[in-house]
């Protein structure tokens, strides 16, 4: 990679009950653990490949709520990685503020291509063996991968203790399964979206972002500010 640069609802939303289960599983996932200081490190991994195009301008706004969410519990750094066309997959250096990396992201345009999940998976792997990766969201369509292959990358990934935290648009059965199985190696946590639900994500990263940088008292405090859906999604999850 160059650095530098099991059953899903038809329509592909996330149901409340859903939404719920995403933020047990993120409450369940043990606080990261950091010097004092150190700020949070999140990968954001997107799929870039032709189906997302229509939605990809839309994620790439979506992303600003992660560093707005944890101004206050001492920020966040993120790093973009993406894939696309003839196995074409890329990540950004570390930035640490949303224009910066919405910069990166609307340079991208996305090009037809199989997924490269796994060389994602590798390199986060690799970036958490020389600092600490406290998460990894990935937001994408489709699997096309040897499932074996990708679940060794992620149990590698699981005793690191970086958890997957998998967003999954539309309704595609295979790439279901393979996320949820993802997310259970890695003990992190998935949940579908699709055209309706931007703000359902919005929320949802944000509450992720806020995890990653502080863990389950960050992200109660997170709830409490917001208010709205967001107080109601993580007071749901304290009585679970």
């Amino acid at each position: 990679m160059a650095e530098n640069k099991d059953n899903l609802p038809a329509e592909g939303k996330a149901s409340q009950s859903e939404v719920d289960a995403f933020l047990r599983r993120l409450t369940a996932v043990p606080a990261p653990q950091k010097q004092a200081g150190r700020r949070g490190r999140l990968i954001f991994a997107m799929d870039a490949t032709a189906s997302r195009e229509p939605t990809w301008d839309r994620a790439c706004h979506l992303q600003a709520e992660m560093f707005e969410a944890t101004q206050s519990i001492g920020g966040l750094d993120v790093q973009l990685v993406f894939y696309r066309g003839f196995r074409e997959c890329k990540s950004s250096p570390w930035v640490s503020d949303s224009a910066a990396l919405l910069r990166k992201m609307t340079q991208v345009r996305c090009l037809g291509g199989q997924t490269q999940i796994g060389r994602v998976l590798g390199h986060a792997i690799a970036r958490t063996k020389e600092t600490k990766v406290d998460a990894l969201v990935f937001v994408g369509d489709c699997f096309e991968e040897d499932i074996d292959d990708v679940c060794h990358r992620a149990g590698e990934l699981g005793l690191l203790g970086v958890p997957v935290f998998l967003f999954h648009e539309g309704g595609d059965p295979i790439a279901a399964r393979a996320f949820r199985q993802i997310a259970q190696l890695t003990k992190g946590a998935y949940c579908p979206f699709d055209a309706g639900s931007a703000r359902q994500l919005r929320d949802l990263l944000g509450a992720v972002a806020v995890y990653a940088a502080g863990g389950y008292r960050a992200l109660q405090d997170y709830g409490k500010r917001r208010g709205g859906d967001v107080r109601q999604l993580t007071h749901q999850v304290g009585k679970s």
